[in-house]
């Protein structure tokens, strides 16, 4: 935060439409602090999903040799299911302590670091800026700060691994039907892509007026 914007010039305008990234990078200085939480909920990430795409090829096992005429062991495939949805449960409920964790101290860092940086300021910027609108800020923008880091980005990245590893097993098991998928694939993220585009203006204009009402009450 300074006294005085600048004024946008062609050479400022890349590094404006680069925001979002840099506020990314922000935040995962942020997160880096604690790298062993980190690895900790990435593992667990790991383990879920692995777990989670396990559990197809057992049950197909599981069907395919326990109930035979020759007396497969029906039990010893079940036995392993639940291994796994155990191995499952504890790893979901690791990624989201850690997860969670890591949100929640990523985001009174962040408060910390607004509010020093904040100390610093000349009183010219509190002129310019009303305080009751920093401090909505301060707490509206900060909350989806820890959604991101707390649910969203851990979600992404499980659905993106088990995405991955189901997309190989439908190649091993059935090539023709997964390649057929694939072709199906950009006619249902188009949509998306576009409605997300829509969401996220809108998202951004909520908290535009999230700040507004908190100013307005202060």
């Amino acid at each position: 935060m300074t006294d005085n914007a600048p004024e946008t010039s062609p050479e400022t305008a890349p590094e404006k439409q680069r925001a979002p990234m840099g506020s990314l990078r922000m935040i995962w200085g942020f997160a880096l602090r604690y790298p062993w939480r980190i690895t900790a909920a990435v593992t667990a990430l790991v383990a879920s999903s692995a777990a989670t795409l396990s559990i197809s090829p057992l049950f197909r096992h599981a069907i395919d040799t326990g109930f035979t005429h020759q007396g497969g062991d029906i039990g010893y495939w079940f036995r392993l299911l639940l291994l796994t949805v155990s191995v499952l449960a504890l790893a979901t409920a690791t990624r989201f302590y850690f997860v969670s964790w890591l949100g929640e101290r990523v985001v009174a860092d962040v408060r910390i670091a607004v509010q020093n940086n904040l100390m610093r300021l000349s009183p010219s910027y509190f002129e310019e800026n009303r305080p009751s609108e920093i401090a909505s800020r301060l707490t509206a923008d900060t909350s989806v700060i820890e959604q991101v880091v707390g649910t969203t980005v851990s979600i992404a990245l499980r659905n993106t691994l088990t995405g991955i590893g189901g997309t190989i097993f439908l190649f091993y098991v059935a090539p023709r039907l997964a390649a057929l998928l694939l072709l199906a694939i950009p006619v249902i993220i188009l949509p998306i892509v576009i409605i997300g585009r829509k969401l996220r203006a809108l998202s951004r204009a909520s908290q535009d007026r999230i700040a507004d009402v908190g100013s307005m009450i202060d």
